[in-house]
C-alpha cells in the first residue's frame, strides 16, 4: 500500500473500541472508587462503624471477583457487547438507588450484592479480553490506555462526588454518579462496541489480509497456550500470574476503601484528602500507559515485579512519614505503580495461555485479586475499630508486595509466552 492510500485509509475501527472501553472504566471504576467519600457521611447520619461499611465494600470486592469467572464465561461463549450492556445497566440502576439508602441491609444488599455483580459484566477484565482480539502487536499499550480510563474515573469522579456530597449531599451524589453510568456509557458501548474485527471483515490492528511474516510470527501459538480456561491450571504462570496478582487486591482495595478516611485521620480535609486521592489516580494513567508502552517493547514480567516493588516503597514512606508528607508521598509512588499491573498481567496471560479462553482465565486471576481486597478492606476495618489506627494493616499490605514481585518476576515468560516462539522453539518446548 502507498503512502498515499495509507493516508486516505479509514482509521481502524478498533481505535473507536479502544476509546469506549476507555469511557467505560472511567464512569465504572470512578463511581465504585467514590465509595470513599461516603464513609464518614454515611458513620455521623445511621453511626454504622468503620467494620460494617468495610464489611460492605470488602463483600462487593469479594462479589465482584466470585462472578467475574461465570461472567466472564459468558463473555468467551457469546456476546461480549451484549454482557457489557447488561451491566451497565444493572450497575447504572444499582448505583443510583443507593441514594435510598435507608438501613445497613440494603446498602450491603445494593452495593456489596448487586452493583458489584453488575460490574463484572462492564469490568476491565472483559474489555481488555475484547481488545486483546482488536491488538496484536499493540496489545499490551492498548490495554494500558484501557486501564487508563479506570484512573481517570477516580481521577474525575471522587473529586467530583467530593464536591457535590459537600455542595449537596450523599444521597443526590450516588443518584448523579448512577446517571452518568447510564446516560453516558451505555449509548458508547451500543454505537461504537463490536465483539470481534473478523465480524466486521477486518484484521487485528487494522492490518490488511495479506500479513507480514514478523506479523505471523508474533501471532503464534505458545506452548502451553489453551483451549479450556481448566488446563492453564496445569502450569505453573498461572499460579506465579494469580499470586501475585492476590497481593496486588490485597493493597489497592485497602487503599481504595480507607484512603481518604486515613488521610482526613492525618489531619487533611475532606477536600485535600479527595484531592490527593485524584492526584493518585492522575499518575495512575501515567504509570498504566507507561507500563503498557514498555510491556509492549520489554519482557512483561519483569517490569511487573518492579511495579509491585515501587508500590511496596510507597507503603513504607507512608509509615515512616505520619501527616500530609506520608500521604503525598505515598500518593505520589503508589499513583505510578496502582493501575500499571494490570495491562501487564493481562497481556501476560495472553501471550502465555492464548485469547480462546482469556476472559475466563482473567476472570479468575481477577477472583484472586478480589479475595484479597475483601480480605484486606475488612481487615483494615476491623484493625481500625480496635487500635485506631491503619498503621498495622498498611504494614502487613506493603511487606506482601516484595514477595508478590518475586512471583512475578519468577514466571518464565521467554519459555512460554507466544511473543517469544520461534517454530523451533515451540516444538521443543511442547515436546517437554
Amino acid at each position: 500500500m502507498s503512502s498515499t492510500e495509507k493516508a486516505k485509509a479509514p482509521l481502524y475501527f478498533g481505535w473507536y473500541v479502544c476509546a469506549a472501553t476507555v469511557f467505560v472504566a472511567f464512569v465504572t471504576t470512578g463511581a465504585r472508587s467514590s465509595f470513599g467519600i461516603f464513609i464518614i457521611p454515611l458513620e455521623e447520619e445511621f453511626g454504622w462503624s468503620r467494620f460494617m461499611l468495610s464489611s460492605a465494600v470488602g463483600t462487593g470486592f469479594l462479589v465482584n471477583g466470585l462472578t467475574q469467572p461465570f461472567v466472564g464465561r459468558l463473555f468467551d461463549q457469546f456476546s461480549g457487547r451484549t454482557v457489557i450492556m447488561v451491566g451497565l445497566v444493572i450497575a447504572g440502576l444499582a448505583t443510583a438507588s443507593l441514594s435510598l439508602t435507608f438501613n445497613y441491609l440494603f446498602l450491603f444488599f445494593v452495593f456489596g450484592i448487586l452493583l458489584s455483580t453488575a460490574m463484572s459484566g462492564a469490568s476491565v477484565t472483559n474489555t481488555m479480553a475484547l481488545l486483546a482480539k482488536w491488538f496484536h502487536r499493540r496489545r499490551s499499550t492498548v490495554l494500558g490506555i484501557n486501564v487508563a480510563g479506570a484512573s481517570l474515573g477516580g481521577l474525575t469522579l471522587v473529586p467530583f462526588g467530593m464536591f457535590l456530597l459537600q455542595a449537596t449531599s450523599w444521597r443526590v451524589t450516588w443518584a448523579a454518579l448512577g446517571l452518568i453510568i447510564l446516560v453516558l456509557a451505555l449509548p458508547m458501548v451500543y454505537f461504537f462496541i463490536r465483539n470481534d474485527p473478523a465480524d466486521m471483515g477486518l484484521q487485528p490492528d487494522g492490518d490488511t489480509e495479506e500479513a507480514t511474516p514478523a506479523n505471523k510470527l508474533e501471532r503464534k501459538r505458545g506452548p502451553i497456550e489453551v483451549e479450556k480456561w481448566s488446563e492453564s491450571f496445569r502450569s505453573w504462570p498461572m499460579w506465579q500470574i494469580s499470586a501475585a496478582y492476590t497481593v496486588c487486591g490485597i493493597t489497592t482495595g485497602m487503599i481504595a476503601a480507607h484512603f481518604v478516611p486515613y488521610a482526613i485521620g492525618q489531619g487533611l480535609s475532606g477536600t485535600l484528602a479527595a484531592l490527593a486521592f485524584g492526584v493518585m489516580m492522575a499518575l495512575n494513567v501515567v504509570g498504566g500507559l507507561g507500563a503498557g508502552f514498555l510491556g509492549d517493547r520489554f519482557g512483561r514480567k519483569n517490569l511487573l515485579a518492579a511495579v509491585y516493588v515501587l508500590r511496596g516503597i510507597a507503603f513504607i514512606f507512608l509509615l515512616l512519614f505520619p501527616g500530609a508528607t506520608g500521604v503525598w508521598i505515598f500518593a505520589l509512588l503508589a499513583g505510578f505503580s496502582w493501575i500499571a499491573s494490570v495491562p501487564l498481567t493481562t497481556s501476560l496471560t495472553a501471550d502465555v495461555y492464548g485469547l480462546r479462553a482469556l476472559a475466563t482465565i482473567s476472570g479468575i486471576s481477577f477472583l484472586c485479586h478480589q479475595v484479597g481486597s475483601f480480605v484486606s478492606i475488612l481487615a483494615a476495618g476491623l484493625m481500625f475499630d480496635i487500635t485506631g489506627s491503619y498503621t498495622l494493616p498498611f504494614a502487613i499490605g506493603g511487606a506482601l508486595l516484595f514477595p508478590a514481585a518475586i512471583s512475578a518476576f519468577s514466571v518464565r515468560e521467554r519459555k512460554y509466552s507466544a511473543r517469544y516462539q520461534t517454530p523451533l522453539s515451540t516444538a521443543a518446548t511442547a515436546g517437554d
